[in-house]
């Protein structure tokens, strides 16, 4: 009476949360109230036991990769504490250096800026020099050129020698003697006028490489006076970059801590950890049942209810039989405690031996256990004399209208007794009357007697139901009482049930 339908796309909806549309799975259920509401309650049920089980299996298996890839993801954190030690050790390395190429960039600084400070006075005396130098190629140049002209006029001043010597009347040989000892003055003033052209070419070299000199010293002092600021820019930027590399060494340092401290609040979890995590995530809460008292099964969980609504129907059922007030005993002036009396056992007494063979048979065929078996019984009899006594009430006041209002009373204690389900259950306007009714004291003395459950709210029951037993009793005994005031000499007549 009820359909499970699981769709063709179920297991593609489950695993939808991977994907960009996450859509729960979907099981239908189809009841019919009109064949069995009972079946309908049992598919609500079948549903959200398959529902629970389907989830907690996916739950887990969702769990798992969860877990899975947090390991992973521990895993690579570790990897990247390593790699980000192997920076901090790079960056500290760096910093170190570029502490050290500061410092040299300082002293080449320093030492720039001296040589660009002397290259000034470099310049000047390099000046001075190549003044110095071409006033000195200036002398040598007139010196050349009177050397020059000095061995250019031999050949003058020798034949002069020889005019003269002739005109002072000297011989050939005296003159030709004469020669001899000047020629060699000759060659010295040629050696000597040599040795001047080349010293003069040194000199004009001297002049020339002094100028150039010069030229290179002014050059070297802008060049110097250019280095100095490189290198003071140079020494600026190399602390810089002392500073950078410094800054990253401690941020390479905090990345390391920091990932570090990631991976110890990750915990470290092997295959079996994860599953034993998977199922506690998909499961989280466990139920333990614990029972004051059990009934056992279903059928012995209802037998209270139903011994005591067979109890009830089996003194209504005696009342339609069995004529409870004899008008006979009335009209002889019985008394009326006595004809009550008479009145309330004959069927108390029956409907004892009939809660009597109920417990045979819920003991016997049924084959139900008892904590207490003879309590159990003494307040299924117990129950069934003061229901006796309640109908013979009603039966007394009002006759076969009371008759009826005992089977009201009956249809109204199956709902308020609490037998089928708890009475807290019920609404507002009923809860009241299951404090009220017998009914609800029979089936809770039954079920602690039963089920061995709390003895002392066996006491209370039984309390409750010598209050309706004596009640009954004592108005049936009035009513009798009552009744006396009108007998008449018919109701002498035998009866044939008494």
């Amino acid at each position: 009476d009820f359909t499970v339908t699981i769709p063709a796309d179920f297991s593609t909806a489950l695993v939808s949360i991977s994907g960009s549309d996450p859509h729960q799975a979907t099981l239908s259920l189809e009841t019919n109230d009109a064949n069995n509401y009972l079946a309908s309650t049992i598919g609500d049920q079948a549903i959200e036991k398959i529902r629970a089980s389907v989830a907690q299996l996916v739950g887990q298996e969702a769990a798992s990769r969860l877990l899975s890839g947090i390991a992973d993801i521990r895993s690579s954190l570790e990897d990247a504490v390593t790699g980000a030690t192997q920076l901090t050790d790079g960056t500290n390395q760096a910093s170190d250096g570029s502490a050290r190429l500061a410092d040299g960039a300082a002293q080449l600084s320093s030492g720039v800026t001296q040589l660009a400070q002397a290259a000034p006075q470099l310049a000047a005396g390099a000046a001075q020099v190549s003044d110095g130098t071409a006033t000195l190629a200036g002398y040598a140049d007139q010196a050349s050129a009177a050397s020059q002209q000095a061995v250019n006029e031999l050949p003058t001043v020798r034949q002069d020698i020889i005019d003269a010597l002739t005109a002072e009347g000297l011989t050939p040989d005296q003159i030709d003697a004469v020669l001899a000892r000047l020629d060699p003055l000759a060659g010295a003033v040629q050696n000597a006028n040599a040795r001047v052209q080349s010293a003069v070419s040194s000199v004009d070299a001297l002049a020339a490489g002094a100028a150039q000199v010069a030229a290179g010293a002014q050059q070297l002092s802008g060049g110097l006076q250019d280095a100095a600021a490189g290198g003071a820019q140079l020494d600026a930027a190399s602390r810089t970059l002392a500073e950078g590399l410094t800054q990253i060494d401690q941020g390479a340092a905090s990345l390391r801590d920091g990932l570090a401290s990631g991976v110890a609040q990750i915990p470290d979890s092997d295959a079996a950890l994860r599953d034993a995590q998977a199922q506690t995530i998909a499961d989280p809460v466990a139920v333990e049942t614990g029972k004051v008292a059990s009934a056992g099964d279903y059928g012995a969980g209802l037998a209270p209810f139903f011994a005591a609504l067979a109890g009830w129907i089996g003194i209504y059922a005696l009342f339609l039989i069995v004529k409870p007030i004899s008008r006979r005993a009335v009209t002889a002036l019985h008394s009326p405690v006595r004809v009550t009396l008479a009145g309330w056992l004959t069927p108390g007494l029956l409907g004892g031996l009939q809660m009597l063979a109920l417990f045979g048979i819920l003991a016997a065929a049924l084959g139900f256990t008892f904590s207490h078996p003879l309590a159990t019984l003494g307040v299924m009899v117990f129950a069934s004399l003061t229901y006796a006594a309640i109908i013979l009430a009603l039966n007394v006041w009002l006759g076969s209208v009371g008759q009826f209002l005992g089977l009201v009373l009956m249809v109204l204690q199956l709902v308020t007794a609490g037998g089928t389900f708890p009475w807290q259950t019920l609404p507002e306007p009923l809860t009241w009357l299951h404090h009220i009714l017998p009914m609800g004291y029979v089936v809770d003395g039954m079920r602690q007697l039963m089920y061995g459950g709390d003895i002392a709210r066996v006491g209370t029951d039984l309390g409750i139901l010598s209050l309706w037993l004596l009640g009954g009793l004592a108005l049936a005994a009035i009513g009798v009482s009552r009744m006396t005031h009108g007998r008449t000499l018919r109701d002498l007549q035998p009866s044939l049930i008494g």
